[in-house]
Parts: structure tokens; C-alpha cells; sequence
């Protein structure tokens, strides 16, 4: 039974690491479009990296 739960948090931590990597890819471009939002564009990314991250961290614990 160990096997299982072992891919699940594999695929857990593959997950987030894509959706943080898109999340910031996708902050930097707007940065780079529109310098002056720069500020704002940051906190949101933050805010919704973080989301990520409790989401995957809720997942791992429900995994163990």
C-alpha cells in the first residue's frame, strides 16, 4: 500500500512545481509588458503561489 501513496505525493509535488513555474513565467511577462505594474503583479503572484503551495502541503498530509 505504500507504493500508491508514494506516486500520489510524486505527482503532487510534479503538479506544484509546474503550477508555481507557470505562475511566475506568467508574472514576468506581465512585468515585462507593463513595468509600472510591476508591484502589484508581484503580490498577486506571491499570493497565488502561496495558495498553490497549501494546496499541494494539504494534499501531502492527506497522502501520510
Amino acid at each position: 500500500m505504500e507504493i500508491p501513496k508514494i506516486i500520489g505525493a510524486g505527482l503532487v509535488v510534479i503538479g506544484t512545481g509546474i503550477g508555481i513555474g507557470k505562475i511566475g513565467a506568467a508574472a514576468l511577462e506581465g512585468m515585462a509588458r507593463q513595468p509600472e505594474q510591476a508591484g502589484k503583479l508581484q503580490t498577486a503572484m506571491l499570493i497565488a503561489a502561496a495558495l498553490v503551495e497549501g494546496v499541494a502541503f494539504a494534499a501531502l498530509f492527506a497522502v501520510n
